[in-house]
C-alpha cells in the first residue's frame, strides 16, 4: 500500500498523552495516529451516508409530526413507579 507523510501539530498536552499511549500499547506513535485518523474519518463517512438517507426519507415525506413525538415521549415514564431506595 502506498503511504504519504502527514504533518500536523498538536498541542503539547495532547502529544504527550500520544506518547505516554503509544508506550503503554508498545506502538509506534505514527501507529496510534493512523488508527485514530481512520476511525474518525469512517466516522464521517457514516454520519453522511446517514444524513443522506435522512434527507432522501424527509424529501419521501418519511416524518413523524412533533406533536406526536411530543406525546410518544411524554408517554415514556407512564407505569414507571418511582423507587426510593432503603438506607
Amino acid at each position: 500500500m502506498a503511504t504519504r507523510v502527514v504533518t500536523a501539530h498538536l498541542p503539547a498536552e495532547l502529544a504527550k498523552k500520544l506518547d505516554g499511549l503509544a508506550g503503554q500499547l508498545d506502538r509506534p506513535r505514527g501507529w496510534l495516529v493512523k488508527e485514530a485518523i481512520e476511525a474518525y474519518v469512517g466516522l464521517a463517512e457514516e454520519r453522511r451516508r446517514e444524513t443522506l438517507v435522512a434527507l432522501r426519507e424527509v424529501s419521501a415525506g418519511q416524518i413523524v409530526d412533533h406533536d406526536e413525538v411530543e406525546t410518544w415521549a411524554s408517554g415514556l415514564n407512564s407505569g414507571r413507579r418511582s423507587r426510593k431506595r432503603a438506607g
